[in-house]
């Protein structure tokens, strides 16, 4: 069956499943009404160079607000100085008393950014691999394109704060080129060419097409700038052949983000943690769908690389934040700073998991732009290992 056909598919049974299961009142007036930010994007990041266009945000209750969590979307409408395209949306709805939940991460990319091998030792300067010989390690370009379509729905188990469902997950990348700058000299193969031959995938393009199992737990206050409670979840995704994937593989993520306020008075005052795996647990996939540093739904991970600047069979990763109010009496400022570190295996380097870590740290800004729903601008400037940093300029918190 083609993928087209299965997110077709997919979309009609969620939309059925959502009809059936869920009445929507909206009451004009009331705090349930849409609320859209069209946001003017202007930033910089490691992977994109700067970056203009819109980032639009928007917050809305899917019913009675007193029983229903708030649902989110944030999207990118982005041109880059890299000549780069982004089109993405993301977002979590909670239908009607919590009884659905809804999680979306569609994408368009006609874009580029360096890659480095696998594992956590990889250069900046590229080298040939003394692991691989004839293979180039270290900074390596590449342009691709890149269609996503990721959607969940999950139902809520009784009264509880868990919810299992099933997802149907989309990547087609294609056009893929790899390259290096015109002063580097050498007649090296790249690693993404390298690794996809050795394993049977197209250099230049490739599909992983399938479904996933999921179990959430939906413990936080504010699912876009939370104050208190946690959050999980795990997710097993399988990607069989008969669904269009190259290849047979699967693949393990499991989220986990617990929020400890400080202060009763000031909930704005908070320590947050996460830890987050990503693990390929049979079969094989391309070069790009390995387990990536940002390359999580919302593109947090790893504050002071750019995305992609680790990646692996493997992956673990760890961030904690202490976020604080920057005003006496009022929300509109905060700050936060942050630590975190990430580790990942490489079966072509002999690299197991924790063997090394590729730490980060930084600081940032909050503005918050509506104290209602807590909708918030997130700048921050993050420093890692090796001369890697990087500026983030975002919508609402990190995680």
């Amino acid at each position: 069956m083609k993928p087209g056909l299965l997110l077709g598919l997919f979309l009609v049974l969620t939309l059925k499943l959502s009809a059936q299961t869920d009445s929507v009142t909206f009451r004009p007036n009331k705090i349930n009404q849409f609320k859209l930010v069209p946001l003017p994007a202007i930033g910089s990041n490691p992977a994109n160079g700067w970056l203009f266009g819109l980032a639009p945000s928007a917050t809305w209750y899917m019913g009675d607000p007193a029983t229903t969590k708030m649902s989110n979307f944030v999207g990118n409408f982005l041109y880059t100085t890299k000549k780069q395209w982004i089109f993405s949306s993301r977002s979590n709805i909670f239908l009607n008393e919590n009884k659905t939940i809804l999680i979306g991460d569609w994408r368009y990319f006609i874009t580029s950014q360096p890659t480095y091998g696998l594992g956590s030792s990889t250069p900046n300067d590229p080298i040939e691999n003394p692991n691989q010989p004839g293979v180039w390690w270290g900074e390596q370009q590449m342009d691709f394109r890149l269609i996503r379509f990721y959607e969940a729905i999950l139902k809520r188990i009784g009264d509880s704060k868990f919810y299992l469902g099933a997802g149907y997950h989309l990547d087609i990348h294609s056009k893929i080129e790899s390259f290096q700058d015109e002063e580097i000299t050498g007649e090296l193969e790249f690693v993404h060419d390298r690794y996809n031959s050795d394993l049977g995938f197209d250099t230049d393009k490739y599909t992983v097409s399938g479904i996933s199992l999921n179990m959430v737990m939906e413990n936080r206050d504010n699912s876009v700038s939370p104050y208190e409670k946690n959050f999980g979840w795990i997710q097993y995704k399988i990607n069989p052949t008969f669904f269009g994937s190259d290849q047979s593989s699967s693949l393990l993520l499991m989220d986990y983000r617990h929020y400890i306020n400080l202060s009763e008075s000031r909930k704005r005052h908070l320590i947050a943690l996460w830890g987050m795996g990503n693990f390929l647990v049979s079969g094989d996939v391309p070069y790009m769908n390995l387990p990536g540093i940002g390359w999580d739904m919302f593109g947090r991970t790893g504050r002071a690389y750019a995305q992609g600047r680790f990646r692996g069979e493997s992956m673990v990763y760890t961030e904690a934040e202490w976020r604080f109010p920057l005003q006496q009496n009022k929300e509109t400022f905060g700050g936060t700073i942050f630590v975190n570190a990430a580790s990942f295996s490489s079966k072509t380097n002999n690299e197991k998991l924790f063997e090394k870590f590729n730490p980060g740290y930084g600081v940032g800004l909050r503005v918050m732009i509506n104290k209602q729903n807590r909708t918030t601008i997130s700048a921050d400037y993050g420093f890692g290992q090796k001369g890697n940093s990087g500026f983030y300029l975002n919508v609402n918190e990190s995680f």
